[in-house]
């Protein structure tokens, strides 16, 4: 079976995929990114003393907030009302990074893919904001799918976002 993009017509012309006959059912998308800090900036946060606050509350929020901001940001996403978001950023000082995973739910027609890699994203954003006078050097790398669940094409696991 060929794979076609579902986000263009018969014309090659961007449209937004019809999901008025799929059936509803819980989806589960789950999303990772690791930012990379120094060692300088893993000692100011462990001891609290981050001239702009908490960096992990503050992108945590910010990632839940751009989650549900998903259809007004990417321009063919489907608006969906969101059951649950976590996002969860752990600091892992040897390596000197951060690991942000973000993790939504819904119960709809299509998948919540796309609000969980905007809630990644924000919030590893986010943090990179909150750190940036202290850090000029922090890398934001390595996001994607981690895993998925619910729709037509059922469980899907990327062992590329391990850790």
């Amino acid at each position: 079976m060929e794979k076609k993009l579902s986000h263009f017509d018969v014309k090659g012309q961007a449209k937004m995929v019809d999901v008025g006959s799929k059936k509803i059912t819980g989806r589960i998308a789950i999303t990772r990114c690791t930012i990379q800090i120094t060692a300088d900036l893993v000692q100011i946060l462990n001891a609290g003393t981050l001239s702009k606050g908490d960096a992990f509350t503050v992108a945590k929020t910010a990632g839940i907030l751009a989650a549900k901001q998903t259809g007004t940001l990417i321009p063919m996403c489907h608006p969906l009302s969101v059951d649950y978001i976590d996002i969860q950023l752990d600091l892992l000082t040897e390596s000197c990074e951060v690991r942000v995973q973000a993790e939504v739910h819904t119960t709809a027609k299509t998948g919540v893919e796309m609000e969980a890699m905007v809630a990644v994203s924000v919030a590893a954003l986010t943090f990179y904001d909150m750190c940036k006078a202290v850090d000029k050097g922090i890398k934001i790398i390595k996001t994607g799918l981690y895993k998925k669940s619910g729709g037509k094409s059922g469980v899907y696991y990327n062992a590329d976002m391990e850790w």
